[in-house]
């Protein structure tokens, strides 16, 4: 029993390791830069593929290649990251609204580029850079805590970073040199997003899904330290560690068995969702750009060529009209997003979540294996589906009421990773599980037909939301929630509303993508689907259903008629330029020393104009 007891302990403390790696890069990189990098994760994968593709594809011995991937292309990434993204937003001034929007874009970006370059399929052979024991890695956490720690509290970098940090511009105005400050912070945060990498690659699954959120998860340490505290991360993460792996000696009988053995292997999610929920909030500032929430007028035309498109399909046969059965649900799915997050205004990471309930519950409930509920047809089941999975839209409308900016997308974002690991994915959910489709609509383009109905009534239920006092007061609490109260509006009914709706048509478009597949894949709703959707939805007008359309054709076109992981590319670019100009297109230098002027062009000012600028300026000189 020690033996075994010493055994777990061991193996949770190498996990425990890694989670700490990630707690120290993600925390170092929030106090240079005040940036929590959603793209943590995929750095680490995308480390973690160029050591293997060194390695085992190109033959180069381990440590050179690990010095070139850790040391070169890890922090380079960090740099180019600081230098192309965040130090334009941080010279408008650090809005997280920006800031969120371009992270989440270079994780999607990153994720789609692994997709392409190397492929979407499971490696299993990584080479392993450090042993199974865990004493390396424990001593290179030690040694970088200890040493960030000092660097930070000790040293003059150290009260630069807490400057740039607090105040970019004022710490500018002091002599200190914020942009090296930020970009050494990217740098130290992406080599700790590869060693990460690197070193979980061999012993979990390495693809350009998986890694990333699995990483993820365990930013929970980050946010359980507040950001701050590195030793608090540290301990926090062997603890965890360590607990995960003891409770997997832990087999109880009887209903209670398959539950503990999903909380053993997810204890990070657990305290994913524990430090979103409870512990203060990281970032109490709005998230959404000011100009994400806005209406978008689309063009006098536009519904008539979208109503075209959307019907071309049904001239469409074999694979064509099979992947074009995707489109419409996968539009309703996004008009989710619409209202909670155009609508609304309300961060939303966790809508794959909803639709992978909707149609985990219209499988069950054809099937007749919802307890207390008689065996249903498909379209019965649906609806009922939709039902029952709405109320569930309070799990995340509620920390919504008290929660803002990076602390309600971190709410989000573990609501939507619990549902996954401890629902979709465990086995006494769905083992053996089918969808069908409804009795007449078997084939593609009846289905089809179908869902053009539906789509059509989510349309309707969505625009419905535009007009009336509610329209009026949720666009109200979208533009500014305090002056929205003042006004009397009921704001925490209004956020409840959003996500219960929001929560509703997720599940009727979840419901119906696991119908047009004719299967229930838990794959479909991955927590990384809604950081994918959400970016989509943001770039092309979140508060325009048009818009939530495009969004829907282009990710299911783009992966279906090119290499699968283009769809997230695109959107990943998009969702950078949308962080790098949230106000547009760029509109020319607004500085009047930048402002472009024709050689020897005359100034042509009013005569009131030129008297004005005579009196504040003095005469011209020539």
């Amino acid at each position: 029993m020690s033996s075994l007891t010493y055994d777990l302990t061991l193996a949770g403390l190498s996990v425990g390791a890694a989670a700490a790696l990630t707690g120290i890069g993600l925390i170092v990189t929030y106090r240079a830069t005040g940036v929590l990098n959603f793209a943590h994760g995929a750095i680490a994968m995308v480390c973690a593929y160029v050591l293997r593709d060194l390695v085992v594809e190109r033959g180069w011995p381990l440590w050179w290649a690990a010095a070139l991937t850790l040391l070169v292309v890890a922090p380079g990434i960090g740099v180019a990251l600081e230098r192309f993204v965040f130090r334009p937003l941080s010279v408008l001034g650090g809005d997280p609204a920006r800031t969120l929007v371009a992270s989440i874009g270079v994780f999607v970006l990153l994720v789609g580029g692994a997709a392409l370059v190397w492929g979407q399929g499971a490696r299993d052979d990584a080479p392993v850079l450090v042993g199974a024991e865990p004493w390396g890695q424990l001593a290179v956490v030690a040694v970088l805590a200890a040493g960030v720690g000092a660097v930070i509290r000790r040293t003059r970098f150290g009260r630069e970073l807490r400057a740039v940090v607090d105040d970019r511009h004022l710490a500018e105005l002091a002599g200190v040199d914020a942009d090296r400050v930020a970009a050494a912070g990217w740098a130290f945060g992406s080599f700790t997003a590869g060693l990460t990498g690197v070193l979980l690659a061999p012993y979990v699954r390495l693809d350009p899904y998986g890694l990333p959120l699995l990483v993820m998860e365990v930013v929970a340490v980050a946010v359980a330290a507040r950001m701050r505290g590195l030793t608090v991360a540290v301990v926090v993460a062997l603890g965890i560690g360590v607990t995960q792996s003891q409770l997997t000696r832990l087999h109880p009988a009887g209903w209670g068995e398959p539950l503990l053995q999903a909380v053993g292997a997810n204890l990070f999610v657990v305290a994913l969702l524990i430090a979103a929920l409870v512990l203060p909030g990281v970032g109490a500032r709005d998230a959404l750009p000011g100009t994400a929430g806005r209406r978008v007028h689309a063009p006098p035309g536009a519904w008539i060529v979208a109503g075209v498109l959307f019907l071309l399909p049904l001239g469409f046969a074999g694979n064509d009209l099979h992947t074009a059965v995707q489109v419409p649900a996968l539009g309703v799915v996004l008009l989710s997003l619409v209202v909670v997050t155009g609508r609304g205004g309300q961060i939303s990471l966790g809508q794959a979540a909803y639709a992978g309930l909707g149609a985990l519950f219209t499988a069950l409930l054809a099937a007749g294996r919802l307890p207390g509920l008689p065996r249903l047809p498909e379209l019965a089941a649906l609806a009922v589906a939709v039902v029952l999975v709405a109320p569930l839209g309070v799990l995340t409308g509620w920390p919504a009421i008290g929660r803002r900016g990076l602390a309600l997308a971190l709410a989000t974002f573990a609501f939507g990773v619990g549902v996954s690991r401890f629902v979709l994915d465990q086995p006494y959910a769905t083992s053996g599980l089918s969808l069908g489709r409804p009795a007449g609509f078997d084939g593609d383009r009846a289905y089809y037909v179908l869902e053009l109905v539906l789509l059509a009534c989510a349309l309707a239920a969505v625009g419905a939301l535009r007009r009336g006092r509610t329209g009026r007061a949720l666009a109200a609490m979208r533009d500014h929630e305090a002056g929205a109260r003042a006004a009397g509006v009921r704001v925490p009914s209004l956020k409840l509303l959003a996500f219960v709706t929001g929560a509703a048509l997720a599940a009727l478009g979840g419901g119906m993508l696991g119908m047009g597949l004719r299967a229930f894949d838990p794959a479909a709703y991955d927590p990384v689907r809604s950081l994918l959707w959400f970016a989509a939805v943001v770039v092309l007008g979140a508060d325009s259903t048009l818009g939530a359309l495009l969004a829907a054709a282009l990710l299911v076109g783009l992966d279906a008629g090119t290499h699968g992981g283009v769809a997230a590319a695109v959107i990943g670019v998009l969702a950078l330029l949308t962080g790098r100009l949230p106000g547009g297109p760029p509109r020319g230098p607004r500085g009047p020393a930048e402002r472009p002027r024709r050689a020897g062009a005359p100034r042509r000012l009013t005569p009131l104009g030129a008297r004005l600028r005579h009196r504040l300026r003095g005469p011209e000189r020539s």
